[in-house]
């Protein structure tokens, strides 16, 4: 298996999360981007339309895989049925990038649809970078796996989240997907400080950022993915970038999704934080 993070083929960017709203626009060559991010569980199914179009995008731009059903953090297997049809899309379409989150989705064989949050022990980190492994040797790479939205807090905890992270990544022998939203609506949620968290994870690791926007509640952020990049989200990128490097970016937005314009000038304002570092 390839020995570095799996981010070197691609420059220190900004692109976009793959829309239908907008397959017409990116066929067209239009968005000046040099890759996109596809959810993997949108293509796994061969033939049709979307494997179609994402094949299409894949002549013209690099394309990097996230998915969000692999349950990494579960205490059952990984979905042999599911990573077979990942490693066929894999195989076929070629990402620079393949990751997923965190967290586990699966119980009983049936999936929650949503990232839920592991508890940081020993045996999590044991169970975790296990199916990590056990995913890389499937698909012959190496992936990055996410920092999930948290809202709840485990009673049972023998390390912070960020000892956690750290502590998986170097079990299994993976890479990072920062989400920077993630961390400030953790860091805002539970109340540590991001800066920490952020010059805790080991650079050499990290290979890939998230933006996001949330829903401010006053008590509680709730990660939701519809609005723009707040303020201090950009803020805390930039400290990202100071602290880490700049590294390939996406910029996420699944629901109300603006018209390209809108998506293009937030993807400029991150390339500014990313070429402040290469400058300095």
């Amino acid at each position: 298996m390839d020995c570095q993070v799996p981010s070197g083929v691609l420059p220190a960017a900004c692109g976009l999360n793959l829309h239908r709203q907008h397959f017409a626009t990116i066929l067209a060559g239009a968005p000046p981007l040099p890759f996109f991010e596809a959810i993997s569980e949108n293509f796994m199914v061969a033939g049709g339309r979307p494997r179609h179009v994402l094949a299409r995008v894949r002549e013209r731009h690099e394309v990097l895989l996230h998915g969000v059903s692999m349950s990494l953090g579960s205490a059952e297997p990984l979905d042999a049925a599911y990573m077979t049809r990942l490693v066929a899309l894999v195989r076929e379409i070629e990402p620079a990038i393949v990751s997923d989150h965190l967290c586990w989705t699966r119980l009983g064989g049936h999936s929650s649809h949503d990232l839920l949050p592991l508890p940081f022990t020993e045996e999590a980190v044991r169970i975790t970078a296990a199916k990590i492994r056990q995913a890389q040797d499937l698909l012959g790479r190496r992936i990055l796996v996410e920092n999930v939205s948290t809202y709840v807090r485990f009673a049972r905890a023998d390390m912070t989240e960020a000892e956690f992270t750290c502590a998986v990544l170097e079990e299994a022998d993976c890479g990072l997907l920062l989400d920077v939203n993630n961390v400030y609506v953790n860091a805002r949620n539970h109340g540590f400080d991001p800066e920490v968290w952020l010059a805790t994870m080991p650079a050499a690791r990290v290979g890939q950022y998230h933006l996001a926007g949330h829903e401010d509640h006053g008590g509680y952020i709730l990660d939701t993915h519809d609005h723009p990049v707040v303020d201090d989200v950009w803020k805390l990128m930039a400290r990202a970038v100071a602290i880490i490097g700049p590294r390939p970016t996406i910029l996420e937005r699944d629901d109300h999704v603006p018209p390209m314009p809108e998506l293009l000038a937030e993807c400029a304002r991150a390339q500014e934080h990313l070429d402040a570092r290469v400058a300095a």
